[in-house]
């Protein structure tokens, strides 16, 4: 049984910042990729970064110079940290790990910017 839990999100003004965690633990024997998602009610589900097993970081063009993911693998552990956050960056969001055993949803962590 793999479980995948994120953390970190909560209420924060446009401009500013926050840093979202994401765990994977469990019988995993291979990470291959952990990726980060959100999505809103209005809008279809919105990739937004790629850490890969080899260290390859890949960004969505929404969040592409604000956002920023790293990687802990010696924990199946990854981070998202988000600056000058904007009101559309509102949103659930979610961790998706891709395993030797399969892929994995986190339950998501609610991001929301307002003033």
């Amino acid at each position: 049984q793999v479980h995948v839990v994120e953390s970190g999100g909560g209420l924060v003004q446009p401009g500013g910042s926050l840093r979202l965690s994401c765990e994977a633990s469990g019988s995993i024997f291979n990470m291959y990729a952990m990726i980060w998602y959100r999505q809103t009610p209005e809008k279809q589900r919105e990739w937004v970064a790629t850490i890969t097993n080899g260290g390859n970081i890949l960004y969505g063009n929404s969040v592409k110079g604000r956002f920023t993911a790293s990687r802990d693998n010696a924990k199946n552990r990854v981070f998202l940290q988000m600056n000058s956050l904007k009101s559309e960056d509102t949103a659930v969001y979610y961790c998706y790990a891709k395993t030797s055993v399969g892929d994995y949803w986190g339950q998501g962590t609610q991001v929301t910017v307002s003033s």
